[in-house]
């Protein structure tokens, strides 16, 4: 597969998703490269919300890459693409914690009692006065969330997904993304949802050179 680079990515990136699909499997495969590089910082983040890892993170990634490639003749557009390439690496992230059984998803009656995030409230004054601390402290107080909210949780908080997206993509009901998803800010401090408005869209993001090594591997794997 013919690598693309930043001046030859630039001349199709007013290309929709659904266009750049089509390319690909018309035989334009390095297009492939543009559509990771509009979605890492998206599929990271849902990996990450049920791995946890950043490391793990990315070897899913990497592995829902390959099988969406693999699979891209398959995609319909019935959903849009972010939304169906999301769900295989939802997917792919759920069948590695499973596998270890290390994942207990959480109960969606509405009549269950809260479970609350394993949280220590620090009140350092440098914890509150620069974003970059009170990022870190977004994130492990996500981490700490139960299986089921956290990813819910990433989803339509960080991420902006919506109730039906999120519903979609992990296979649940929407009924229970509101439920899971009152959980998970229940379970979070007060001071934290109210910094999540300046800070949460940066939580778990996905740098340059990140992104440069996923792209890099995921074509030596599929070239």
């Amino acid at each position: 597969m013919h690598v693309l680079n930043g001046a030859s990515l630039e001349r199709w990136t007013s290309l929709t998703d659904e266009e750049v699909v089509s390319r690909v499997t018309q035989g334009q495969t390095a297009l492939f490269e543009l559509l990771m590089r509009r979605h890492n910082e998206r599929v990271y983040r849902a990996a990450r919300a049920i791995l946890r890892d950043d490391g793990e993170a990315e070897e899913v990634m990497q592995q829902a890459y390959v099988n969406a490639y693999a699979n891209l003749r398959q995609f319909a557009g019935r959903a849009s693409f972010a939304t169906w390439l999301t769900r295989i690496v939802v997917n792919e992230a759920l069948a590695r914690v499973r596998r270890r059984r290390r994942y207990m998803p959480m109960d969606t009656d509405p009549d269950a009692p809260e479970v609350p995030a394993a949280w220590t409230h620090s009140e350092s004054p440098e914890a509150q006065a620069y974003q970059r601390e009170l990022r870190t402290m977004l994130e492990a107080a996500v981490d700490r969330l139960p299986d089921g909210a956290r990813e819910v949780f990433v989803l339509r908080e960080v991420q902006g997904l919506s109730t039906s997206e999120t519903a979609e993509i992990l296979s649940i009901r929407e009924d229970a993304v509101k439920t899971r998803l009152s959980r998970a800010r229940h379970a979070l401090r007060t001071d934290l949802i109210q910094a999540l408005g300046s800070v949460g869209p940066t939580a778990f993001s996905f740098g340059q050179s990140r992104c440069d090594r996923i792209v890099a591997a995921v074509l030596e794997r599929i070239a």
